[in-house]
């Protein structure tokens, strides 16, 4: 069972382009989306929180921002970016998505007390975000994250690595990309 300091890691950097305005300045339940992430992952035992930006500059309390200042060619520079600005002394980092909203702290607790040192949430026997991934795992990750993939590629290569942890109890990864994503979400 692995211990010690886990971080979090919020990718923020997109413009929205189908939704029309940058996902992290999205209001959901009266919260910015980016703010709902940042808490998702403090109270799901996550310290610190690094929220990796782009296309928008927003100002994030309880968090580190750092800029993607290749944000346009997609989520695998922003993790990249992520997982560099992470501190020495973080040996694990939950990765969450700026555009999910449903998820609760639940998911993240289960992913670290899994004590895994490359986990991925799954809802409905299906891999989803957020993932844990292990200081051992920064580079390679880093490595097969390009275009608009960030940690499935590596996960893919090494099968053997990845622990599945159920998080069905603890939330829908139901994602924010069109208007009418956010519309259906507000009215469930």
């Amino acid at each position: 069972m692995r211990s010690g300091r886990v971080a979090g890691l919020v990718l923020a950097a997109g413009e929205g382009s189908r939704l029309g305005t940058p996902k992290a300045l999205v209001e959901y339940a009266g919260e910015r989306l980016v703010d709902r992430a940042v808490r998702l992952l403090e109270e799901g035992g996550c310290h610190p929180v690094v929220v990796v930006l782009g296309a928008a500059t927003v100002q994030v309390r309880r968090a580190v921002t750092v800029r993607n200042p290749d944000w346009a060619s997609g989520m695998g520079s922003s993790l990249r970016v992520g997982l560099r600005a992470l501190p020495d002394e973080a040996e694990r980092v939950v990765v969450a998505l700026v555009d999910q909203p449903l998820i609760r702290p639940g998911a993240v607790r289960a992913l670290i007390e899994s004590g895994a040192g490359l986990a991925v949430a799954t809802y409905g026997g299906r891999r989803r975000n957020p993932v844990l991934i292990a200081r051992e795992h920064f580079a390679g990750v880093a490595e097969l994250a390009t275009g608009d993939v960030g940690a499935r590629p590596f996960m893919k290569a090494h099968p053997e690595l990845v622990t599945e942890v159920p998080c069905d109890p603890h939330g829908d990864p139901a994602d924010i990309d069109t208007p009418g994503d956010l519309d259906l979400l507000q009215t469930e």
